[in-house]
């Protein structure tokens, strides 16, 4: 396994936990909808959360959550569509950005609520 690959693993375990601590229950992770896959996938009472893990060694190159542009955001707001219809889920769908940047043994984490709307 790549070192980036390892990065994003631990990412995304990383943005697991984070999502747990703030009352939400893990749905899916890594769940594809043909050739697009979303991260993760939540819920509380309220909201289906899907998030967007994007984890950096550096912020040398910009924060990570620079690199969900508008093409990103449609494949996830199309992705998440076809998740809700074939589970047949009547709530809200927030859509998150869950930035984290990993330097030695300090991780950061930033995590973006409401990052964007489903109306692209």
């Amino acid at each position: 396994m790549s070192e980036t690959h390892e990065l994003g693993k631990q990412g995304e375990s990383i943005a697991c936990g984070h999502l747990v601590s703030k009352g939400f229950k893990i749905l899916e992770t890594n769940w594809r909808s043909g050739s697009y896959e979303l991260d993760i996938i939540a819920e509380n009472e309220k909201l289906i959360v899907v998030a967007e893990v994007k984890t950096r060694s550096s912020a040398v190159f910009g924060e990570p959550e620079v690199a969900v542009n508008k093409a990103k955001q449609k494949r996830m707001i199309g992705a998440a569509n076809t998740y809700v219809t074939r589970k047949g889920i009547d709530k809200e769908v927030r859509f998150d950005i869950i930035s984290i940047v990993m330097k030695g043994s300090s991780t950061m984490v930033n995590h973006i609520e409401d990052a964007f709307y489903a109306t692209l």
